[in-house]
């Protein structure tokens, strides 16, 4: 296999897991939250995100 192709392949894997993985993870923080609570839980779930594309 083209190791051109597999690095792209594995990429685009590796984004749809960690898409996935933060609208479960949104989700459910959500669930029966009061709205006041709501902004600095997605901020603190974008700060998760930023870290682990190594953002920060």
């Amino acid at each position: 296999m083209d190791p051109l192709l597999l690095t792209a392949t594995s990429a685009l894997c590796t984004l749809l897991i960690l898409a996935a993985a933060t609208v479960l993870i949104v989700r459910s923080a959500l669930t029966d939250t009061d709205s006041k609570d709501r902004a600095r839980i997605l901020g603190a779930v974008a700060e998760v995100v930023r870290a682990l594309r190594g953002r920060r």
